[in-house]
């Protein structure tokens, strides 16, 4: 099921002024005649989603599908109030949802703080650090408009690891089975809201600071000669130009009388 509100950017207690106001926005941004930035199949969407979220009745009929349909919040599985571990699922629960966009509509990538919260099911409140520590790491940028992207080295950073963890490569594929893995699957144990095991999510160091990017790395010195140690004496093997001088005011002796 597409889903009209994501497309559009928009929260889906959004007014109609607010659904006018953005369909004129990105009508005038995907119109064929548009050299720089026309889709006609975005614009095609966009009518579609115009077309329904303006009419109070196909509006009602969409959301209530909607709901039926939406995936459950990720906070129904993971834990996300606990010390430590709950900031580490944080981090990567919101790598998963901007990933998931940039992935799904890579010409509007952007993620508003409420959609963010909607898709975790965790209060913005508690967000601040995460997302300040995601903007300084670099993995996520924050636009203009207080909406939030996913940077390429955020994009590596997932396909990089989606694989080592279990529970994001679960968030990125099911939505909504995020921790419904069998118990102790993984590396990474950690009890989730349902008082079983799921898969503690441990960032890999390049997530920390103390990140060494030198790591597994060949050392180019490495079988390579001491330039420092045996080092050819040059003066080895010449001769010492100040050993013997001739003193040349010494002259050679006078030849004796001949008999």
């Amino acid at each position: 099921m597409t889903d009209y509100y994501e497309f559009l950017q928009i929260s889906p207690n959004a007014d109609m002024d607010t659904v006018h106001r953005v369909y004129r926005f990105l009508a005038a941004r995907f119109h064929p005649d548009n050299p720089s930035s026309g889709n006609a199949e975005q614009f095609r969407m966009l009518k579609t989603a115009y077309d329904i979220l303006s009419d109070h009745e196909r509006r009602a009929e969409y959301d209530a599908k909607r709901r039926r349909e939406s995936p459950q919040p990720f906070s129904t599985t993971i834990d996300f109030m606990d010390t430590l571990d709950g900031e580490l699922n944080r981090r990567l629960a919101v790598l998963a949802v901007l990933y998931h966009r940039r992935r799904a509509n890579a010409m509007s990538p952007e993620v508003s703080l409420s959609e963010i919260e909607e898709r975790m099911g965790f209060p913005r409140d508690y967000l601040d650090f995460t997302l300040w520590y995601l903007q300084k790491k670099g993995y996520i940028a924050k636009a203009d408009n207080a909406q939030f992207t996913l940077t390429a080295e955020g994009v590596d950073f997932v396909e990089k690891n989606r694989v080592d963890i279990p529970t994001l490569q679960r968030m990125l594929t099911s939505g909504s089975s995020v921790a419904s893995g069998a118990a102790g699957a993984g590396p990474w144990p950690l009890r989730d809201r349902r008082g079983g095991a799921s898969d503690r999510i441990v960032l890999p160091s390049s997530m920390d600071g103390g990140f060494d990017r030198r790591m597994g790395k060949p050392d180019r010195r490495v079988g390579a000669p001491d330039t420092r140690v045996f080092k050819t004496e040059r003066r080895v093997g010449t001769r010492d130009r100040r050993d013997g001088p001739r003193d040349r005011r010494v002259k050679p002796s006078e030849p004796g009388p001949v008999n």
